[in-house]
């Protein structure tokens, strides 16, 4: 967590945030003296799953990994007459360039991450909790493994939890560095010793997930809220951030806090914690400091890198689910990427189809064919060797490529760099090769 710069104004509302800082937060210790698994009891003790599962819904709780989904539906998904056994399964496989926020909660309050599994497990009648966890994170995993070992020994974790009925254990299961796996039938997929394909849907996880049974997979910083909504409730949850909007009734609103980092070209790239409603502006310039000196911002990608870019002048939009789609780019992770004006953009297009290029699983044809085509030109293009044409072939790629695979990464590829082309068109152009005048 970093410490915010004098002079910033917008108010932080610690709930995700709350241990970071604190001495030895990670250990059991200190997390008990400072609360942990007391909402878990009150949980097991004074609400029924079912009850848990409706505070949730108040809540308006969505997913924090980037889907937005709410989460108390997810959860009201899983059959309650199923003949097999449930599984939580916690996507701590944070790939998406430009976040680390999830890192943070691993590793300096792991066991608020793990009573957050524990009361999903609760509320959906699970036997058995995963955390599969991104294979570059040495960290986390033995935080959270040494987290594991503790929670056991003092019985919040294991048999018969806190004396009551309710048994579930946990297992830590290492990934292999494949983005695609933070797709979450993709991490199942992986999860079960596969290659880690996404699956098509239906069935949904909630019906077959994991080995074939019931599975509700979130994210760390989703399950992370989960204690607080049940110490407060659903509504005073909903009662932070931005509600719907009465206009749309479509829209969910963007309720509670969210960590948010930035990272790129600023002087002080960090990790923070607001509700809902701070503009991208306002993280980026009042908290992150702003440009390098003797520099201007150029492009921002409000939530790591598969999201379009907004320029300086649009950075007014609030963070937030619907705010950013209407400025047509989007939350994501919420982990926002500065480019300054020293950037050339032909190169950072180039760089990005190179990530996902690299990154696709290859099962589905346009996004296994078409990132890599994606990425040929960019590299033509800022060789100096692209023409005109290759401009016109890259705007009829993109529809070709864009929404027509199993999983996202498709849409994640072409989003960034579509917009960037739209955008800074002029900085293409001037790379390209020059016919000569009277030339055939």
């Amino acid at each position: 967590m970093t410490d915010k710069p004098p002079g910033t104004k917008y108010p932080e509302t610690k709930i995700l945030s709350r241990n970071f800082g604190v001495p030895e937060s990670w250990t059991l210790k200190v997390a008990r003296e400072r609360g942990a698994y007391a909402n878990l009891e009150k949980a097991l003790r004074e609400m029924t799953p079912d009850q848990v599962i409706d505070e949730m819904k108040k809540s308006r709780l969505r997913g924090r990994g980037g889907a937005g989904f709410p989460t108390g539906v997810k959860w009201g998904f899983v059959p309650k007459d199923s003949d097999k056994p449930v599984y939580i399964c916690c996507n701590a496989d944070e790939s998406e360039p430009g976040t680390f926020k999830d890192r943070y909660l691993m590793e300096l309050d792991p066991h608020l991450v793990l009573e957050g599994c524990l009361i999903a497990a609760y509320a959906v009648s699970a036997e058995r909790i995963w955390i599969y966890v991104r294979g570059e994170y040495p960290g986390s995993i033995a935080r959270l493994e040494q987290a594991i070992e503790e929670a056991t020994a003092a019985n919040v974790l294991g048999d018969k939890i806190l004396g009551t009925d309710f048994s579930c254990d946990c297992v830590v299961h290492s990934g292999a560095g494949a983005y695609v796996c933070g797709e979450e039938t993709g991490l199942l997929e992986s999860l079960e010793g596969k290659r880690g394909h996404p699956r098509i849907k239906p069935p949904f996880p909630a019906v077959e997930g994991a080995f074939g049974c019931p599975t509700v997979i979130n994210n760390v910083e989703t399950l992370s809220h989960v204690p607080w909504i049940v110490e407060h409730g659903g509504q005073a949850f909903a009662d932070q951030g931005i509600g719907p909007d009465p206009d749309d009734p479509k829209s969910m609103g963007s309720s509670g806090t969210k960590l948010m980092g930035v990272s790129g070209q600023v002087k002080h790239p960090g990790v923070w914690e607001f509700e809902f409603g701070i503009t991208v502006r306002e993280l980026i310039y009042d908290y992150a400091g702003g440009p390098l000196d003797g520099r201007k911002i150029k492009a921002v990608i409000p939530g790591g890198v598969s999201m379009p870019v907004l320029l300086d002048e649009e950075l007014d939009v609030k963070m937030g689910f619907d705010d950013l789609v209407k400025a047509e780019s989007g939350l994501g992770t919420a982990c926002a990427i500065v480019m300054d004006d020293s950037v050339d953009m032909v190169e950072a297009c180039e760089n990005i189809a190179h990530f996902f290029a690299d990154e696709s699983c290859g099962q589905c044809t346009p996004c296994r064919e078409g990132c890599h085509w994606i990425e040929k030109i960019f590299r033509r293009i800022n060789a100096g060797e692209g023409t005109e044409a290759d401009l016109d072939l890259l705007e009829h790629l993109f529809p070709q490529i864009e929404g027509r695979t199993i999983c996202a990464l498709a849409e994640a590829a072409v989003w960034p760099v579509r917009s960037i082309l739209v955008k800074f068109r002029h900085e293409f152009e001037a790379k390209l090769v020059k016919t000569p005048v009277g030339a055939s």
